[in-house]
């Protein structure tokens, strides 16, 4: 709702009429004690539970790993949530690589590599820094696309990955290889990530975060992460100004270690 719309006179003068008499008898009205309690109730509320509720939703939420690994912020969907408007919320937002985590299972049923494993390069080092390994697997778009890189494009990858996901958990031998190859084709422009065999207990990257996000909830075994990134200096983004957009946007925000405590 826009701040500097014009407020009605009338609206306007019972206003004023009910602040002088607040003032008169120094007890606040009963619009404000209403709005105080319902600010300090949000407060108030586990930042996993407002996490969960927000996922269950279909609602992004920003979720700081620790600061003894990444060290940042992603914004963090279901994926069978995400429209046009998620993607470019993302990409305006937050600005680091949007992808799409799927969970081990689903990852042995699309028979999905790890991409070092897949590929035979001399650049190939997959030894970061912050884990003992990434997570990346192939970039794919959906068949029906075009060119993949639009909002549209991206976003029907990723539904339709977290569709497919989906159908595997309901049936775990019913969709394979030959399936996910009719649908996707790769490369593209949207990085498939596959979680970790033993979830939050063997890795806590975003990619199990969020997925274990989407178990807690029983959406599909697929979430989308992208990393939240500093306009002005070009690092991720501070975890304080994440917290900041995120109370801003009315967006929950959680930390990992949260998360790891709760649902692992």
């Amino acid at each position: 709702m826009r701040a500097d719309v014009d407020a009605d006179p009338e609206t306007s003068a019972a206003a004023a009429d009910a602040a002088a008499e607040s003032d008169a008898t120094g007890e606040p009205d009963a619009a404000e004690t209403d709005t105080a309690g319902t600010a300090d109730a949000a407060d108030a509320a586990d930042p996993v539970e407002r996490a969960l509720d927000a996922f269950r939703a279909g609602d992004p939420v920003c979720v700081h790993d620790f600061a003894d690994r990444e060290g940042e912020t992603d914004i963090v969907y279901p994926a069978g949530a995400v429209d046009e408007a998620a993607v470019a919320h993302m990409r305006n937002d937050a600005g680091g690589l949007i992808c799409v985590a799927v969970s081990d299972q689903v990852g042995d049923a699309f028979d999905l590599p790890f991409l070092a494993d897949a590929l035979d390069h001399p650049a190939v080092d997959d030894d970061p820094d912050y884990d003992d390994r990434s997570s990346f697997s192939l970039p794919v778009n959906h068949r029906d696309t075009f060119t993949g890189i639009t909002d549209a494009d991206r976003a029907k990858t990723i539904v339709e990955v977290a569709n497919a996901a989906a159908r595997v958990r309901e049936d775990p031998t019913g969709y394979g290889p030959e399936d996910f190859a009719a649908e996707f084709r790769a490369p593209g422009h949207v990085h498939v990530l596959r979680g970790d065999r033993d979830g939050l207990a063997g890795r806590t990257g975003h990619t199990e975060l969020g997925l274990a996000m989407a178990e807690a909830v029983g959406a599909a075994p697929a979430a989308v992460v992208c990393e939240m990134l500093d306009d002005e200096t070009g690092d991720a983004l501070s975890p304080a100004d994440a917290a900041a957009y995120a109370a801003r946007r009315d967006i929950p925000y959680v930390e990992g270690a949260a998360l790891v405590e709760a649902l692992k």
